[in-house]
């Protein structure tokens, strides 16, 4: 369950080791060395954990975790507090500022890499492989099948990716940049555009069951997937 992070850590060397380990698992990984290099990635791309550190230079990370929270764009991204306090009140200030996870330096990297895999699975069901059915749409990320009321879809493997990421992050309106970042990954440049050349495709694909209605162009900010009209 590979995973694009954004690591907010201040100690280049805590940041280095870290960027090993977790590249030697499989993720990639960005590094910010404060609550403003954060917010600047953050404005062009989504990462899918960030990992933060508790005490940054200016804005610190409980700070910056509670503005991430407050806003609707960061809400649906895992966040893990990185930090050298343990007692018990640190802890609970930590989560109840909106954090997923918690954990205290030192600590292992291969404990990290499980708390990242927890905090996945919990928070970001489109890297699972569990079914998703909706409204009659049923996808299946082990057997890369996909049905509308029984009736079997074909889809390309980039469109398989885009209605696995619709299905799984209902009712949430996403740019073509989003998606971008969330299905062809931001290690990938491609124009803008080809996000509408495959909207179109899935939703040809969808018109065999009548599920096409599903993915709904919002004006002006992009697409969302849709039971409601």
């Amino acid at each position: 369950m590979a995973a694009n992070i954004l690591l907010v850590e201040d100690e280049p060397g805590i940041q280095e080791l870290l960027k090993l380990n977790l590249g030697q698992a499989g993720h990639q990984v960005t590094a910010a060395s404060d609550a403003e290099d954060a917010l600047q990635y953050l404005k062009s791309a989504l990462p899918d954990v960030i990992l933060l550190d508790w005490m940054l230079p200016g804005m610190s990370g409980i700070d910056l975790c509670k503005r991430l929270r407050a806003d609707n764009r960061y809400q649906p991204v895992p966040i893990i507090m990185l930090t050298a306090r343990g007692e018990e009140q640190d802890r609970v200030a930590g989560l109840d500022t909106g954090a997923d996870d918690y954990i205290t330096k030192p600590f292992s990297p291969r404990e990290l890499v499980s708390r990242i895999r927890a905090v996945l699975r919990r928070r970001a069901p489109q890297m699972t492989e569990e079914q998703v059915d909706i409204a009659g749409l049923r996808l299946d990320p082990v057997s890369h099948r996909v049905t509308g009321n029984g009736t079997p879809i074909e889809l390309g493997p980039t469109e398989f990716r885009l209605l696995h990421f619709f299905m799984t992050h209902a009712e949430r309106v996403y740019s073509r940049s989003q998606l971008l970042d969330q299905v062809w990954g931001d290690d990938v440049f491609v124009e803008e555009r080809t996000v509408d050349v495959h909207i179109r495709r899935l939703r040809l694909a969808l018109e065999v069951s009548g599920h096409d209605n599903l993915v709904q162009t919002v004006r002006g900010s992009g697409y969302r997937f849709s039971v409601q009209k």
